[in-house]
């Protein structure tokens, strides 16, 4: 999703693309008009909390915890980049915005959490039967 705009923006004939980084204009001199850093802080931290979250098999809560920590990360996510977009379009009038394929891989992470989050809890409550069976 780093490397993939994530929404196209046109206005006057002049197209705009909106990834992670900010707001780049499309032209013969690729420039970086519009720069969105904690668009990218928030997408990185998002990746490395999901690869720091498949390494806590032993500590399931923690890991519970941080699938819903990941979970609200990516809402906020959707709602920094709706208020981008909706703050855009009141600033610039007349601008079209057309979102890209991108855009939907949040969505599915969303999913995959929620499955995480289910799954693990399933093994949770099966381990803890299993200890109370040994006693």
């Amino acid at each position: 999703m780093t490397f993939l705009p994530l929404a196209i923006l046109q206005k006057d004939g002049e197209l705009y693309t909106f990834d992670v980084f900010g707001v780049t204009r499309l032209s013969l001199d690729a420039e970086l008009v519009y720069p969105i850093w904690a668009l990218f802080i928030l997408t990185v931290l998002i990746a490395v909390l999901a690869a720091v979250t498949v390494f806590l098999y032993k500590k399931r809560m923690l890991q519970i915890r941080l699938c819903v920590f990941n979970a609200i990360l990516i809402l906020g996510f959707y709602g920094f980049f709706a208020f981008l977009i909706y703050v855009m379009k009141q600033d610039i009038k007349e601008l079209s915005v057309s979102v890209k394929l991108a855009l939907s891989f949040p969505l599915i992470s969303l999913i995959l959490d929620y499955l995480a989050i289910r799954n693990i809890g399933a093994d949770e409550v099966f381990v803890r039967s299993m200890e109370r069976l040994r006693k």
